[in-house]
């Protein structure tokens, strides 16, 4: 099976674009790479984007990009993905440095970009905002989280890392505990999209700049049961909740079957499972995500 190996991008449509991009570029440290009459282009580092923004009526997320590795064929991918019945669409320089690419939906109806990067652009990281190493996963309220997480794992190639009860699924398509969420709360929407910092000390000097710059923070900081990964949650110009987390457990060997082992770990060692509906799976250092939160 031909699988995506990392998360590249996601593509967010919202109501005030310039509000965006400068949240994204004053705040959050991204570079803005390119802009149009059409979309902007923000970047952590080695890819031209990791973040899309379009103008819309309403902020939701509509893309996600995935790529695959240097030597997998994308034409093989996409009859791949032809098997399972599903309609795909070849671009041909759909984006800055993305020269072909399949595109499809979900079963959720949020569009997939595969394709295989170009060379690294080698940007800097900015010295400005919050600068965090790169997009790490995107997560999503479902109507229907089995058969999502099973659209996932069978097109795609994710693998299940942890459950909490049958109704929140966490999927890796790399060595990261998570790339994708998916939650299921009756509803197709996004939830939240997340960002990798370096340590505990880096979140605490952003949660100090969300806040000397009118950025409250909706839930944290603390630590993920699920993951294992700190975490703290605000809310963007748009409404879109960003996620800024550092620790996230990692899976370096697939054969072995565990996360790499840390003092944290409840488990020794910590592999896949099932966790129960429980305050601990979702915050081992306290209260639960408030109400506001989930609605958002």
């Amino acid at each position: 099976m031909i699988r995506v190996r990392k998360i590249a991008h996601a593509c967010y449509e919202v109501p005030d674009l310039d509000k965006q991009v400068e949240y994204y570029t004053d705040i959050l440290g991204l570079t803005l790479s390119a802009k149009d009459k059409e979309a902007a282009y923000l970047s952590s580092t080695i890819d031209h984007h990791s973040v899309i923004l379009k103008k819309g009526a309403q902020a939701k997320c509509t893309h996600i990009g995935f790529q695959l590795g240097p030597e997998d064929d994308l034409g093989a991918f996409e009859k791949q993905t032809a098997a399972h019945g599903i309609k795909t669409t070849r671009k041909k320089d759909p984006e800055p440095t993305i020269s072909d690419m399949v595109s499809f939906a979900d079963s959720k109806g949020t569009t997939m970009e595969v394709f295989k990067r170009p060379d690294p652009q080698h940007q800097k990281f900015q010295t400005k905002g919050v600068i965090p190493h790169k997009l790490g996963h995107v997560a999503f309220h479902c109507t229907d989280v089995q058969q999502a997480t099973k659209f996932y794992c069978d097109v795609l190639g994710f693998r299940v890392s942890d459950w909490m009860g049958d109704f929140f699924s966490f999927l890796r398509c790399g060595v990261d505990h998570h790339t994708i969420n998916l939650i299921g709360t009756g509803s197709d929407r996004h939830f939240h999209t997340a960002f990798e910092l370096r340590d505990w000390s880096h979140m605490q000097t952003a949660c100090d700049f969300l806040s000397q710059n009118g950025y409250r923070m909706l839930w944290g900081p603390g630590r993920h049961g699920i993951g294992h990964n700190l975490f703290c949650y605000h809310q963007s110009p748009s409404g879109l909740i960003t996620e800024l987390f550092a620790e996230l457990d990692q899976m370096k060997d697939e054969e072995l079957g565990y996360f790499e082992p840390r003092p944290w770990h409840r488990d020794n060692p910590q592999k896949p499972k099932v966790w129960p509906k429980d305050p601990n799976a979702a915050n081992l250092w306290g209260p639960m995500p408030p109400d506001e939160m989930m609605k958002l």
